[in-house]
């Protein structure tokens, strides 16, 4: 495997930085708790907790990104809202607790965006990229495949081919979206078993043919709509940098 000719040295920066970047979001994770079945019912409902927090902390690596960085998160903010309301509320993908879109999910989808945007473009990282790279591609394949043998997930099987498929020739976006897999699927497992959110048993309630488990494996496909979306309004508000980019390419290709 190419991780293990990785220098000790690079090894540990780029498990530094993961922690770093991607870790930190993972702490959300556990303070979905305070949107839980359990704690709504045992003592309050504190989903306003969890928003201003989301809020407090999305502001913080807002004020500390790169102004690539904070431009997209804003792009990312706006079509988490459109999104969440078209496949929560208009297409039945999934159900809220409170059966609402709360706001920490939106800014949360902008908060992760920018994180693994800086994970994947440390230097270290795109130095070893492929090794890095072909160890998350491993780890989704057994990942999804678990899920399909054991908790009958054919939409999240289905939906994981569909990730591989799409980065088969996009070689250059698979670190990004391997590494929103990994992150994307940790926060599904959390949220779901605190209850905050809920999957069908069939894809949009409505495809038997597409059993799935609560969560499905492969959601995060549909973070391609969110990425390509902050990418094309990016490229429309931005474009003499955006051609002066492809220029940069070009000479370097």
């Amino acid at each position: 495997m190419l991780i293990a000719k990785i220098l000790k040295t690079d090894l540990k920066k780029i498990i530094a930085i993961f922690n770093r970047e991607i870790g930190r979001f993972v702490f959300f994770v556990f303070v979905l708790f305070f949107d839980s079945l359990w704690f709504a019912d045992t003592l309050t409902n504190s989903q306003l907790f969890i928003n201003i927090l989301m809020f407090a902390g999305f502001f913080k690596m807002y004020f500390r990104s790169t102004p690539r960085v904070k431009t997209l998160m804003i792009y990312a903010v706006i079509l988490g809202f459109g999104g969440e309301y078209l496949f929560s509320r208009g297409l039945d993908m999934y159900t809220y607790r409170l059966e609402n879109v709360p706001l920490y999910v939106p800014i949360g989808h902008a908060a992760l965006y920018g994180r693994i945007f800086m994970f994947s473009k440390a230097s270290v990282v795109r130095k070893h990229h492929k090794a890095v790279e072909q160890i998350f591609a491993i780890a989704i394949a057994i990942f999804a495949t678990i899920y399909l043998i054991f908790f009958n997930d054919v939409f999240g099987f289905v939906m994981t081919v569909g990730v591989f498929l799409l980065l088969f020739k996009r070689p250059k976006d698979r670190l990004f979206f391997y590494s929103m897999y990994i992150l994307v699927a940790i926060l599904e497992i959390g949220g779901t078993a605190f209850g905050a959110w809920k999957w069908p048993e069939i894809a949009f309630n409505t495809f038997t043919f597409l059993p799935s488990n609560n969560p499905p494996s492969g959601i995060s496909l549909f973070y391609f709509l969110l990425d390509v979306g902050c990418f094309f309004i990016y490229t429309q508000r931005h474009r003499v940098a955006w051609k002066r980019l492809k220029t940069i390419r070009i000479l370097n290709a």
